[in-house]
This record gives structure tokens, sequence and C-alpha cells, in this order.
């Protein structure tokens, strides 16, 4: 007897399969035609995926687009110089307010698991405060992770240090960086190695915006490398970003790359942001501000794509759907073949699964009973469509369902039909 079973789904593996769910917990996978349930939901023709992931975010902004202005010029440092505004005219109940709100965008999207990065330079750490009651709010369908976050650098911010060490204390769970923003190279390589350190004392993880530049001399990516190193940080460190190397000499790169496989590195691009971002001080040609994703997935790191902003002052877009980041990202990367786009669904499902360190992850027997049902038939399909999420399950409960989008044409000369967008035979 199960409390609920998906029937007939197809997985993005291509198996198709029921999955059966006691609790919060997925008990069997495969033929479940006799079984009982107390809940069924008819996946036949759809996919079912695992949640979406996004391991880079900034919730303590989200939602904020407008407030107090808007930036105007759209480059990353004015969006910094906005948000210094914004932090002096918003509230606790502001954040939290705008930090749920998101969170119910992203349970109906099916984006289960986020990691946001919140602002450590506001010594009243307003941020912290509210995203660690929304934490725990939310918590029973998504997991949050929070990284300390020295957005106005850890230098070169007078209370920066001390305030990212309070934030550690009262239970952020990431240790998190921006050495380009401080004042000099040497001080950027010193804050890795420091906030390096400290993780490696507490037992965290370490998330560090790393070289979100144009500038090819840019090259903290390898300090995080080689502390990774150092300190035995192997498989939990992430730089996310890593737009400078878009610019650097093919040479470097040949020395760089290994030194992150050996470090086991997890890289997070965000393709929405970086590529209206990066580039505005180029005429032409005009750099498109990404990473090189194509060639780290070649030497076996582990990518992911990031959503990193949604209306607020650096991006004035944005839906809380990783389907949209992998469409952009896949189009920016230019990952057009079959595999490359099945490696960028698993980009916002697996591969940002093992950056945020899920262990409990997936549709396996065992895993937590979380999961996505979508209308398309393969993740080829879904990241086309975009299409609407069926049912979104977390921990063995039904939170969000969605009708499917067809349509009724009636049309001068042909029958009335019901259009099914993603049936081949209907285009």
């Amino acid at each position: 007897m199960f409390d609920l079973i998906v029937r007939g789904g197809t997985l993005p593996d291509g198996r198709v399969a029921d999955i059966g769910i006691v609790g919060d917990r997925i008990t069997a996978i495969g033929s479940l035609d006799t079984a009982e349930s107390g809940h069924v939901i008819d996946a036949f023709g759809d996919l079912v995926s695992p949640p979406f992931v996004d391991p880079h975010f900034h919730m303590d902004a989200t939602l904020s687009f407008g407030s107090p202005r808007i930036n105007a010029s759209g480059t990353l440092l004015e969006g910094i110089g906005l948000w210094g505004e914004l932090k002096q005219v918003m509230t606790q109940d502001d954040i939290k307010v705008r930090a749920l709100t998101y969170c119910d965008w992203a349970a109906s999207m099916g984006l289960l698991a986020i990691r946001s990065h919140v602002d450590t330079c506001d010594d009243r750490l307003l941020g912290v405060e509210a995203l660690l009651e929304v934490k725990e709010q939310v918590k029973e369908y998504i997991d949050l992770q929070l990284v300390a976050f020295p957005q106005d650098g850890f230098y070169r911010d007078p209370t920066a240090r001390e305030n990212t060490i309070r934030a550690l204390d009262m239970g952020v769970d990431v240790v998190g960086g921006i050495p380009h923003f401080e004042r000099t190279m040497a001080d950027g390589a010193m804050s890795v190695k420091e906030l390096c350190e400290i993780a490696a004392a507490r037992g965290l993880q370490v998330d560090m915006h790393c070289d979100e530049s144009d500038d090819p001399h840019s090259r903290h990516i390898e300090t995080l490398a080689y502390e990774t190193q150092r300190l035995g940080l192997h498989g939990r460190v992430t730089g996310s970003h890593l737009t400078s190397m878009h610019s650097m000499d093919n040479y470097y790169v040949s020395k760089l790359l290994p030194l992150m496989v050996e470090s086991e590195i997890n890289v997070i691009p965000n393709p929405l942001i970086n590529i209206v971002i990066q580039g505005r001080h180029d005429t032409f040609p005009k750099r498109r501000g990404l990473t090189r994703v194509k060639e780290m997935l070649a030497m076996g790191i582990n990518v992911g794509w990031g959503q990193d902003c949604v209306l607020d002052p650096w991006y004035s877009l944005g839906t809380a759907d990783m389907l949209d980041v992998a469409f952009m990202g896949l189009h920016v990367a230019q990952m057009t073949s079959p595999e490359d786009m099945q490696t960028c669904f698993n980009m916002v499902t697996v591969n940002n699964a093992k950056t945020m360190g899920l262990t409990d992850y997936g549709l396996h027997v065992g895993a937590k009973a979380s999961l996505v049902v979508l209308d398309a038939s393969n993740p080829i399909e879904a990241l086309r469509l975009r299409p609407a999420r069926l049912w979104v399950v977390a921990n063995g409960r039904v939170i969000s369902q969605s009708p499917r989008a067809d349509a009724t044409l009636s049309l001068p000369k042909r029958p009335i039909s019901t259009h099914r967008r993603h049936h081949p035979e209907a285009i």
C-alpha cells in the first residue's frame, strides 16, 4: 500500500515507470499495476523529473525592482551601488514578504532547492535574520541554503569580516566571498585564503562570486582552486560566474582547467544575468559574459546553471523557472546537439543538486519523495517548451497543480480542434 503512486511517467533517462511513495520517501520504481494507493497521479505521456535546483540566487534582493530607482546603465557596479541604497530603506518584514512570494513562485515551478547568497555588509544583518526565518518557514517543501556573502568586499567593507562571522554563528550554511570586488588583486587573493580557512575550520561549504568581470587578469579562480587543494575542501567549493574566463588567453586556460579538475570545484554560470551585465564597456566585437561551459564539462568539471536574479537591482526580468535559465544557457553556450541539450537539463537538476550537496535527491528508491510532472514527453521537449508543471510533489505531498497548456482552435475552413503543444503531430 502506497500513499501516492505516480503512474506511467517517462523518466529523464527515457524509462517509463511507476513511482511508489510512502511518507516522504520513494519506496518503489517499476511496474506497480496491481499496487494500491491512497492517491494516484496519471503521468502517462508526461515527463517525471526530480525537482529543479537553483544553486545561485539573491533572495534578499528579489522582487525589489524599481526601489528606490532603476539601474540605468545595466552594469554590475551600478547594481551594487543601487543595492546599497535599497539597504538603507528596506525592512526585515519587506525582505520576508518578497522572499516568501518568490518561494511560492519557485514551488509552483517545481524549484524545490535554492542556494541564496545573503548580504553580510549590513551591520543590522536584516537579510540574514529574515532569510533564516524564511528558511524555517519553507523547510517542508523547499531546501533553502544560505551563503554568508560580503557583497561590498570582505576587506573593502570595514565591518564585513565581523558580520560574515556573525552570520555563520547565527546558522548560515555556506561561506561566500567576492574577491574581484576587493580594492586590489592582492586583497582579493587574501580574502579567498581567509574565507576558505574559515570554511575549513567550521566544516562548511564555500561558494564565491569569482571573477565576475570582463578583465582577463581577474584570476581568483586559480587561488580558489589552490586553497581548495591546500585545505582539503575537494567537492565542497563552488566558483560562481567565472566570466573573466571568456577573455583569458587559451594557454593560461589550458593550465587553469586541470587545476580546477584536481580541486573538484563546482562551477555555476548564470546565463540570464551574465549576458546582460557583462560586456557593457565593449563596442564591437562585444563580449557576452559566459564562462567556458563546454570546455569545463568536457574536462569532467561539475557545471550547473544558476538563476542569480529575478526583478532586482541587476535584472528586470525573471520567473523562477530553471528551464528558462537552461534555455538561455544552451543558446549562449551553443549547446544545441541532443546530447548537449540533455546535459543542459541535467545542469538544472542533478548537477546543481551535487553542487548543493543534496544527498537524498533524485528518482531512486530511498530518495526524498520530491518530483515534478511536466507537460512534455522528454527533457529536450521540456527545454523547447518550458511547459506547465502539472504536479509538483514535495516530501510526498502534492503542493502544486497546473492545467495543461492546451488551446481550442476555431479556424476558417477547418474543424474545431484541441492543440496539444508537445504532440509532434500537432505541428
